[in-house]
């Protein structure tokens, strides 16, 4: 719990996990409704273009930020090893 207020461990990455799978799924309801309600063959193509492209838009975006975090992990898993203690091998 220390951890937690010493902010040493991050939460982010697991919040992060979260906004994934709630971006997956409003993707995919968006491009069903667009597919359903499109007048045009137009609009039925952006629903599909929405449900193909729109998943693998939102993992980049949370793809970023892992990284982020995974840069702060091994940042300070480096900082550990140099002062003799902790880790030796990096996250992945």
């Amino acid at each position: 719990m220390g951890d937690f207020f010493t902010f040493r461990r991050m939460i982010t990455p697991v919040i992060i996990q979260a906004i994934f799978w709630i971006g997956v799924v409003v993707c995919i309801i968006l491009g069903i409704v667009a597919i359903a309600n499109g007048v045009t063959a137009g609009e039925r193509i952006v629903g599909i273009v929405l449900l193909v492209l729109g998943p693998i838009v939102v993992r980049m975006y949370c793809e970023f930020f892992i990284v982020v975090f995974r840069i702060n992990d091994n940042i300070a898993d480096m900082r550990n090893h140099m002062l003799g203690g902790g880790r030796t091998e990096p996250r992945t």
